[in-house]
């Protein structure tokens, strides 16, 4: 005969399965992972696409139409890129208040999109390391 009663939850059964719960919960609710997701909520398929494979995404500023990338980071992860993509120099520029790498690069885009100027005003420019040694950075 097929019985269709469930089987009863043993205490440890059901212990480990809020365990499993618990743990699943509090690492989607970091606040890195918050971070990340708010970030994902602002950037586009394809930034998102992009962020995701290669650990950038990037943007283009509305003063000059310049195009800059912006590394996963708090700190000195934003580059212009010229027509080829490579690295031209470097902007730092953060928020102020300890945030989520997650924060900073969405501020960070939401500058360059919306006051590319008055975020390069306050930012400091600097050499990107991959270039420094080759010489072949302009500074004009």
């Amino acid at each position: 005969m097929l019985s269709l009663r469930r089987p009863a939850i043993t205490g440890r059964l059901l212990a480990q399965s809020v365990r499993r719960f618990y743990e699943r919960f509090s690492a989607e609710n970091t606040r890195d992972a918050r971070g990340l997701r708010l970030l994902r909520e602002w950037l586009t398929p394809a930034q998102w696409q992009q962020f995701e494979a290669l650990g950038y995404f990037e943007v283009v500023g509305c003063d000059t139409g310049k195009r800059y990338r912006i590394y996963r980071g708090r700190m000195t992860n934003v580059y212009e890129i010229d027509d080829l993509g490579c690295l031209r120099e470097g902007w730092c520029f953060v928020p102020f208040g300890f945030l989520t790498a997650g924060d900073v690069m969405l501020a960070q885009k939401i500058a360059l999109e919306t006051s590319e100027s008055a975020a390069l005003a306050v930012a400091n420019r600097f050499l990107p390391r991959r270039q420094r040694a080759q010489g072949d950075v302009s500074w004009n």
